[in-house]
């Protein structure tokens, strides 16, 4: 049985403009994209078969990532269960001019082993830590599969099968696409890395008109997966402003996949992302204000609020 260490893996890409924003900085969803592959890597090493991304803990991007910077995504498997393993995922960017790294972010990644039908099947496999640092990864992964489990117990999700919600009607945005080829990996399911490009990509969106300028992903909350997307379905993000402070702004965009043939739609992931408004300057500039209306938008400011307070504790943690 490997140990931690033995299950390391390390991707290296060089930032190029068709992966920046308008700004020069990586986009945040090909980040988390490249997060996604780099957590799949050891994954389909350990199980030797395909693996599905479950969830993603909470990511918070620490520095931005410019063009021509280098990126190191180390990942590694420190914890395996039934049928599923916890990834971690530390990224690194460096200017390969100067040799500067810094740390840009990390991430905790819930891959699962999958048969041909996309059904949880048993890893096949363990891991064995090695020493004190590594049985401490180990019981940290444990805690983490802990709380999640805790988490999809206590979340109230929608109904698996669902008739397609309408758009909202204020500071809301609806996006639809049909899953290609391109989009699937090892099969006929689409890829978690490219579902969270476009998931990024609508929010930024939303929050490029609301600002009327530019923005900068710098969080996006912990998000699990209920149900697959397949190659010929339509993938609907609705996305709606929850929140907004002095600059920045809490989007949520539900993913939704729709089965043309069968006229079925099922509720995928829900995801809620934090942007910062950036100004001419390159630095956080104000917001117009916004004021909550109905009932509905009252109850989604309230509970951003309440994430925004959790992000605020994790982001001290992390300094």
């Amino acid at each position: 049985m490997p140990s931690i260490a033995e299950t390391r893996q390390e991707l290296v890409h060089l930032v190029l403009p068709e992966h920046a924003n308008v700004q020069g900085n990586l986009f945040g969803g090909r980040m988390m994209y490249w997060i996604t592959a780099a957590g799949t890597l050891p994954a389909l090493r350990l199980a030797r078969h395909a693996v599905a991304l479950g969830s993603m803990e909470d990511l918070d991007f620490l520095a931005p990532v410019r063009v021509g910077d280098l990126v190191f995504l180390r990942s590694q498997i420190e914890h395996v269960g039934r049928s599923s393993m916890d990834v971690g995922v530390e990224v690194e960017a460096e200017n390969p001019r100067t040799g500067e790294r810094r740390r840009a972010t990390s991430a905790h990644l819930s891959m699962v082993a999958v048969d041909d039908d996309g059904r949880p099947q048993p890893v096949g496999a363990s891991i064995t830590p090695s020493g004190p640092a590594e049985a401490a990864l180990a019981a940290a992964a444990m805690r983490r599969k802990e709380a999640r489990d805790a988490r999809l117990a206590a979340r109230q999700e929608p109904p698996a099968v669902m008739p397609m919600p309408q758009p909202p009607l204020r500071h809301g945005i609806e996006v639809s696409r049909i899953v290609f080829p391109e989009d699937a990996v090892a099969g006929h399911k689409m890829f978690a890395g490219t579902l969270l490009l476009a998931v990024d990509e609508v929010a930024s969106i939303l929050a490029v008109r609301y600002a009327r300028g530019f923005v900068v992903t710098a969080s996006i909350d912990a998000l699990d997966f209920h149900a697959p997307i397949l190659v010929g379905n339509i993938v609907t993000y609705l996305a709606a402003i929850n929140y907004v402070g002095r600059t920045s702004i809490e989007v949520g965009v539900r993913v939704l996949a729709e089965n043309p043939r069968e006229g079925t739609v099922r509720h995928t992931c829900t995801a809620y992302l934090t942007s910062v408004h950036i100004g001419p300057d390159g630095r956080p500039a104000p917001l117009p204000p916004l004021q909550p209306q109905t009932q509905d938008e009252r109850r989604r400011w309230t509970e951003a609020e309440a994430r925004r307070a959790l992000r605020q504790v994790r982001r001290a943690a992390l300094a």
